[in-house]
């Protein structure tokens, strides 16, 4: 791991796990002389009650968080859904304040997951459920399916799911299960130098997804990878693509799959 890597690996487990973020509290700390100045001087001409409560980050960000991946992954995939019109779309484990809630906004959606939710949202029905250990009824389920940023973890006892090393073999060949023949698959992981960063997530050789897939009658139809800064790239179908794409270090890979029939043709 380079230098780089490791701080910032550093500064993730200080920010996120610990909850000390020495560049929150710097900014802060240099941003209080204007709080100050445009406290006393909007105070000077205003009558009533007054209470202090400093927001201190908000002049160093721009008007949305517009780079990270969650954010592009999110958009895109939904927008492919919009334009797709499935029957019926199912989702594992992606984020309800992001992905779930945009595709909520224009068509029904259920939503498997390990943990609760207790809230009722318009357009989603929930169900919690592990799908490293799927009901059996839940077989030819759906013709639309989506899992983003999930599968990695699977197994690795993040979220409460059982440890289990196959943990996300076994959550992809349930997931084939779910889809019918002809049925579309967007699934997103991390891809890079295969490897597990316990008990955080996988990043996956992407030939390692590619071929999962195939086992479990998923043929591989598209790729987007996002890399850091949210720059979308389109990538060709093939080994020299997914060779160069498995010696990075990260980037997020959104897979497109179709489920082929017993004879390994789609459905028509």
């Amino acid at each position: 791991m380079t230098l780089k890597a490791m701080a910032l690996r550093l500064h993730w487990l200080l920010t996120t796990q610990v909850g000390i973020a020495p560049r929150v509290a710097l900014r802060s700390l240099l941003g209080l002389p204007r709080y100050f100045s445009d406290m006393f001087r909007f105070r000077s001409g205003y009558i009533g009650r007054f209470e202090l409560v400093p927001c201190l980050q908000d002049w160093y960000e721009e008007a949305g968080a517009t780079k990270l991946e969650y954010f592009w992954q999110d958009l895109h995939v939904a927008r492919m859904i919009f334009e797709a019109r499935p029957e019926k779309h199912v989702d594992v484990g992606s984020r309800v304040d992001g992905f779930v809630a945009h595709v909520a906004c224009f068509r029904e959606i259920e939503v498997f997951d390990i943990r609760p939710i207790a809230a009722q949202i318009p357009g989603v029905t929930f169900r919690q459920a592990s799908l490293m250990k799927p009901a059996e009824e839940m077989t030819d389920y759906c013709d639309s399916l989506s899992c983003l940023h999930a599968l990695e973890h699977f197994g690795l006892g993040r979220y409460g799911d059982p440890v289990d090393p196959k943990g996300a073999e076994r959550g992809l060949a349930s997931m084939a299960r779910l889809l019918r023949t002809g049925g579309v698959f967007y699934l997103s992981v991390p891809i890079g130098v295969d490897r597990v960063e316990f008990n955080a997530n996988r990043v996956f050789d992407p030939r390692t997804i590619v071929g999962l897939a195939q086992e479990n009658s998923l043929q591989w139809t598209a790729l987007t990878v996002i890399h850091q800064g949210g720059r979308l790239a389109e990538c060709s179908l093939d080994e020299a693509q997914l060779s160069a794409l498995a010696k990075q270090r990260y980037a997020l890979g959104i897979f497109v799959f179709t489920k082929s029939g017993p004879s390994g043709r789609n459905a028509p």
